[in-house]
C-alpha cells in the first residue's frame, strides 16, 4: 500500500510539473510581440549627444532613452553614407555583400529583401515618416516603387524653425501610423528624419536656438577654430537638437496610448556629421555613430553603458528575432550580423559578449565626381581601440576630384572655409587632411586619437598589431565574398549610379556641359589645377 502511494504522489508531481512547463510554453508563445521604434537622424556624430558628455547638443529624448535602457559605446555603420549605411540596416548585409546597393545612389537589387518587407509580410504593420532608404531606386521585378523602410504615412506638416529644417511633422505623422492600426497588430515604424542634414541656416544655432560659440568645448584638430566653423557647429546642434524633440513628442504618444512598456526604441543615425573628413569617409567620426536602445517590458537593468562592438548589420536580425521569425524562412539573404537580444537581457555593464571585439566597415563610390564616375574604395576594422584602414586606390582624390567640386563632400561653411584657406596661402593642412590624397595604409589609436591624426600605419611599435588587424579583415572579407578582395574590383566599379541625367559627371562638367550638383557650392569647384 505504501508503494502505491508513493507511486501516486510520484505520478502526481510529475504530471502537475509538465502541466505547468506547458503553460510557461504557451506563455511565452502567447507573449505579445514588440512592437519596434527606430529612430535614424540624417548625418549626426557620436560623441555630440548629451548622454556622451555633450553639453552644447540638448538631446533630453536620446538621453532619456540611454537612462532607461542602454547606451551603446561603439555602434559602427559598415558604409559612413546614406544610402549604402541604410542598405546595411534594412539587409543586415554589410555593403560589400550587397552588389550595386554597396554605392551611394544604386539601383537596389532586386533580390535582396528588407526586414520592414519581411515583418510587413508576417503580422507587422509597418510604416515610415521622413527619410527611409534613399536615395536611389528601389523598384520590384515589375517596375514598382520598394517601400524597403515601410509604408510612407507624410500627410502631416509643420511649420519649421528654419529655413533649412523640413516641413514634415515627423510625430504627428507617427501619431496617424498608430491610428491606421486598427487591427491591433505589433507594429513596426521608421522615424527618418532629415535632420541634421545640409543645408542648415547660417547662424540659426545662434540666432534662434539661442547659443553661443562659447559652449564649444572643442573644434576638431582637423578644422580651423574660428567663429565661422563654431557657428557651423551649432547650427548642426540646432538640428540635432529639432530631431530629439520630435522623437521625445514621439516617447509622449506611447505613454499617452499606454504603448511605450512593450516598445523597443533604438535610436542612432546613418552616418557622421556632414563636415570635411567625416561624413563619406571611413575615419572614427565618420563611422562611429550615438546609439541608445529602450524597451522597459525586455531590456534587463536599465541605465547600462556596453562598450560591446556593434555593427548596424546587427539590427535587422534583431528585430526578426524579436518578431518571431526564422531569417531565412521569410526570405532575408544570409547575414554576418547577430541579434542584441545577448546584450538586451544580459544586466551587464561593459563588455557583454567578449565574441563582440570588432566591426568592419568599407567603402565603394559614394558621390560622383571622378572620372568613370570611380568611387574611392576602402576596407577597415575597429578593434580593441585601434582602427587600421587599407585604402586600394591612392592615385584618387578621397573626397572628389578639384575640378568637379569634391562632390562627396556636402557644401558648407566649413568646406568654404578650409577651401579658402589653402587658395589664399593662410593654411594648406587642413585641407590636406580633409581632401588631399592618401597612403594606401592607415592605423589610428582611437582612444588616444579619436580624431585620427596621427597615422601609425609606419610606427614599429603598431607593427604587430596592424599585421593581426590586417590579416583578420582579409579573411573575414573573404568569408564574406567581397569582391574587392577577391580580385573583381571591376564588378563594384561598373554598377552605375541610378540617376542616368548625373550619370558620368565629370566627364559631362569637363566637356563644357551645364550640369549641376546641388549638394555642393558653386565655389567649390577648382579653377586652377592642384598636382599632389
Amino acid at each position: 500500500m505504501k508503494k502505491l502511494l508513493v507511486l501516486m504522489t510520484l505520478s502526481i508531481m510529475i504530471c502537475t510539473a509538465s502541466m505547468l512547463r506547458a503553460e510557461d510554453a504557451n506563455t511565452k508563445s502567447e507573449a505579445p510581440k514588440p512592437n519596434i521604434l527606430f529612430a535614424i537622424a540624417d548625418d549626426a556624430s557620436f560623441p555630440f549627444m548629451g548622454a556622451y558628455g555633450c553639453d552644447w547638443v540638448k538631446t533630453p529624448a536620446f538621453d532619456r532613452i540611454a537612462e532607461e535602457g542602454i547606451l551603446f559605446m561603439n555602434t559602427y555603420t559598415p558604409n559612413a553614407k546614406c544610402a549604402p549605411s541604410r542598405s546595411c540596416i534594412v539587409t543586415g548585409r554589410n555593403s560589400w555583400q550587397l552588389e550595386n546597393a554597396c554605392n551611394h545612389y544604386p539601383n537596389f537589387p532586386t533580390k535582396f529583401k528588407s526586414y520592414a518587407e519581411a515583418l510587413d509580410e508576417n503580422g507587422y504593420h509597418v510604416g515610415k515618416t521622413g527619410k527611409g532608404w534613399a536615395p536611389g531606386s528601389a523598384v520590384d521585378e515589375q517596375g514598382k516603387n520598394r517601400n524597403l523602410a515601410g509604408k510612407p504615412y507624410e500627410a502631416r506638416k509643420t511649420k519649421p524653425p528654419t529655413s533649412g529644417i523640413s516641413g514634415n511633422d515627423y510625430a504627428a505623422n507617427f501619431a496617424d501610423f498608430l491610428d491606421a492600426n486598427t487591427d491591433g497588430k505589433p507594429w513596426c515604424f521608421w522615424y527618418g528624419s532629415t535632420e541634421p542634414h545640409r543645408g542648415y541656416e547660417y547662424m540659426s544655432g545662434a540666432n534662434k536656438g539661442g547659443k553661443s560659440i562659447d559652449e564649444i568645448d572643442h573644434v576638431p584638430a582637423f578644422w580651423p577654430d574660428n567663429e565661422i566653423i563654431r557657428n557651423d557647429m551649432l547650427d548642426y546642434a540646432y538640428e540635432v537638437e529639432y530631431f530629439d524633440s520630435h522623437l521625445g513628442r514621439m516617447l509622449e504618444e506611447l505613454e499617452k496610448r499606454g504603448e511605450l512598456e512593450n516598445t523597443l526604441v533604438i535610436v542612432t543615425a546613418d552616418n557622421g556629421m556632414p563636415f570635411p573628413r567625416i561624413k563619406g569617409q571611413e575615419y572614427e567620426y565618420s563611422n562611429h555613430l550615438p546609439m541608445a536602445a529602450m524597451w522597459p517590458a525586455g531590456i534587463k537593468n536599465p541605465g547600462r553603458k556596453v562598450t560591446d562592438y556593434v555593427s548596424f548589420i546587427d539590427l535587422a536580425p534583431t528585430y526578426v528575432e524579436l518578431a518571431g521569425l526564422d531569417w531565412e524562412a521569410i526570405g532575408m539573404s544570409a547575414t554576418p550580423g547577430r541579434s542584441l537580444t545577448d546584450i538586451f537581457y544580459s544586466e551587464k555593464s561593459g563588455r557583454v559578449n567578449p565574441e563582440r571585439d570588432y566591426v568592419i566597415i568599407g567603402k565603394e563610390r559614394h558621390d560622383i565626381g571622378r572620372p568613370n564616375d570611380w568611387g574611392y574604395p576602402i576596407r577597415g576594422i575597429v578593434s580593441d581601440g585601434l582602427l587600421y584602414l587599407h585604402n586600394y586606390e591612392t592615385d584618387r582624390w578621397p573626397a572628389g576630384n578639384p575640378e568637379t567640386g569634391y562632390l562627396n563632400c556636402d557644401g558648407s561653411p566649413t568646406k568654404t572655409e578650409i577651401l579658402e584657406m589653402r587658395r589664399d596661402g593662410r593654411n594648406s593642412d587642413y585641407w590636406k587632411l580633409s581632401f588631399g590624397k592618401r597612403p594606401s595604409e592607415e592605423m589610428y589609436n582611437i582612444v588616444k586619437d579619436p580624431e585620427c591624426m596621427q597615422n601609425q600605419a609606419s610606427n614599429p611599435e603598431y607593427a604587430a598589431k596592424r599585421g593581426e588587424l590586417q590579416d583578420r579583415l582579409e579573411t573575414m572579407l573573404k568569408g564574406q565574398g567581397d569582391p574587392r578582395v577577391l580580385g573583381q574590383s571591376e564588378l563594384l566599379e561598373s554598377y552605375p549610379y541610378s540617376d542616368v541625367r548625373q550619370q558620368d559627371f565629370y566627364g559631362k562638367y569637363m566637356s563644357g556641359q551645364d550640369i549641376k550638383a546641388g549638394w555642393v557650392s558653386p565655389g567649390d569647384f577648382e579653377k586652377q589645377p592642384i598636382e599632389e
